[in-house]
C-alpha cells in the first residue's frame, strides 16, 4: 500500500482491481453514500488525488467514503480480453465488481454513487443503464458528450497498433485543458506525472467509433439520478450548451437531471480552477442522493 495525496493505493481495492481508497475511521454519520469514482483515458484513479485537484481531499474533508479503481489495463488492475476493452464490455465487468466493492467497504452506507469522467463516464452510463445487484443510488457524469469531431475516429484508428497507446505529455497538455489562466501552472505537467499513463487502444477507439451511435440507448436506460457536468471547452468532443442540453434529454428516464456547462474549464475539469466547485457540487449530489434514500 502507498499514499499519493489523500488517498491509500492498494494493488487489492476490489475484485482484483488496484486503486485508491479513503475511509472515515470511526462508525460513520448517517446518510452517508459510497463514492466510486472511474478515471478516464490515459490517467490511472490517481486522477482523483492529484495535489491541489483532488476529489480524495474534499471527500475526506466531508467525511465521505470514497474508492477509485484502476480500471482494466491501468496500473495493477489485469487486461481484459480485447472484446472486452470497450465502453460496453467494460461496464459489464465493472457492474458484476462492485458486488464485492459494495461487501468489502459499503457497510453503514446508504448506496453507491458513481462519478464517471470521460471514458469512464460512459462507462458509468453504462453501468448505470444495465441491471445490478448492489444499491446504485446516483451517477454524476462528467467529460462525456454525444459526438465526437468526425475526424477523431480515423485519427484515432491510425495510432500504433499495440495493446497499450502511450499519448505524448505535450498533446494530453493541449488537449485536456482549456485556454492559460484556466488552471494553475504547472498543473498539466503535475497531473500527468502523478496519474498519467498508457490507454488500451480498443477503448480509445471505441469511445470515438462505437459511443456516438449507442448513446442514446444507453443513456435513456439510466432510472437513477444523474448529475452531468461538461467543460465549455473540451477539445475531444463536439460540446456547447445544446449538445449539453441534447444529452439531459437523452436522460429521459433519470429520476431527475441536474445538468449544466462548466464555464472556463477544458476536458479535464478537475484541473482547472473551477474544479473544486465542480467536485463538490458532485460530492452535494452524492449526499443528497443518500438523503433521498431514507
Amino acid at each position: 500500500m502507498s499514499n499519493v495525496g489523500t488517498a491509500t493505493h492498494t494493488d487489492s481495492l476490489f475484485a482484483g482491481l488496484s486503486g485508491r481508497y479513503w475511509l472515515p475511521s470511526g462508525p460513520r454519520a448517517p446518510n452517508l453514500p459510497l463514492v466510486v469514482a472511474i478515471h478516464g483515458g490515459t490517467y490511472t484513479s490517481a486522477y482523483f488525488d492529484v495535489p491541489g485537484a483532488s476529489l480524495f481531499e474534499q471527500a475526506a474533508a466531508n467525511g465521505i467514503p470514497l474508492i477509485a479503481p484502476d480500471r482494466s489495463g491501468y496500473a495493477k488492475s489485469p487486461m481484459l480480453p480485447p472484446d472486452d476493452r470497450t465502453v460496453l464490455g467494460q461496464g459489464r465487468f465493472l457492474a458484476k465488481a462492485l458486488d464485492d466493492a459494495w461487501q468489502r467497504y459499503g457497510a453503514g452506507s446508504k448506496g453507491i454513487v458513481l462519478i464517471g469522467h470521460s471514458i469512464g463516464g460512459a462507462i458509468a452510463a453504462a453501468i448505470a443503464g444495465d441491471p445490478w445487484s448492489f444499491p446504485l443510488i446516483g451517477v454524476a457524469l462528467s467529460g462525456v458528450c454525444l459526438h465526437t469531431p468526425p475526424d477523431d475516429i480515423e485519427r484515432w484508428k491510425s495510432l500504433p497498433d499495440v495493446p497499450i497507446v502511450e499519448i505524448p505529455a505535450e498533446l494530453k497538455s493541449i488537449v485536456m485543458f482549456g485556454p492559460e489562466g484556466s488552471f494553475a501552472a504547472g498543473m498539466p505537467e503535475r497531473s500527468t506525472r502523478i496519474s498519467g499513463s498508457g490507454a488500451p487502444k480498443v477503448e480509445l477507439v471505441d469511445i470515438v467509433s462505437t459511443w456516438q451511435r449507442i448513446a442514446p440507448d444507453v443513456l435513456k436506460k439510466i432510472t437513477a439520478p444523474v448529475h452531468y457536468r461538461q467543460g465549455e471547452i473540451d477539445r475531444l468532443w463536439i460540446c456547447g450548451q445544446q449538445e449539453v442540453d441534447d444529452f439531459a434529454r437523452a436522460l429521459s428516464n433519470a429520476a431527475r437531471v441536474d445538468s449544466a456547462m462548466m464555464h472556463g474549464s477544458g476536458h479535464c475539469i478537475d484541473f482547472h480552477h473551477v474544479g473544486r466547485a465542480f467536485q463538490l457540487q458532485q460530492l452535494a449530489f452524492a449526499l443528497q442522493c443518500a438523503a433521498e434514500v431514507g
